[in-house]
């Protein structure tokens, strides 16, 4: 399996995502569902964005490594904000939990997500070898 980023040289050229990712050969598909900034209790990490960010992916990657995958599987993100977040303050925090893996992205900016209190959830689908 393998996962080629597709970066044409004629769109913009950022570090961060991919234009798209293909994906080719045998494997399994992840579809990992929102991720918000909840502990093992349910109970809300954080009330800013950076923080709920950072543990909305730490979340996710729990649910990477709980099948044997990491970031390197990860196809493509997508990013809910509650309208008014910063945008940089969840890129930064990115950058320290998740690294220098880039996905294809999408980022949506909403009126509001599941609970009020939530300002980011985070959603992935990610390709795995097949067993």
């Amino acid at each position: 399996m393998t996962l080629t980023h597709i970066n044409p040289d004629t769109l913009h050229h950022n570090p961060a995502f991919s234009q798209a990712v293909l994906l080719d050969g045998p494997g399994r598909l992840l579809v990992i569902g929102g991720q918000n900034a909840v502990d093992a209790d349910g109970a809300i990490v954080g009330d800013d964005v950076g923080t709920q960010t950072a543990k909305a992916l730490e979340n996710l990657l729990a649910v990477l490594h709980s099948v044997g995958a990491g970031q390197e599987h990860v196809a493509k993100l997508t990013v809910y904000l509650t309208a008014g977040q910063d945008i940089n303050a969840g890129f930064a925090a990115s950058q320290r939990v998740w690294g220098q893996h880039a996905t294809a992205l999408t980022v949506l900016q909403v009126a509001s997500l599941g609970r009020p209190e939530f300002l980011v959830e985070i959603e992935a689908l990610a390709y795995l070898p097949a067993e």
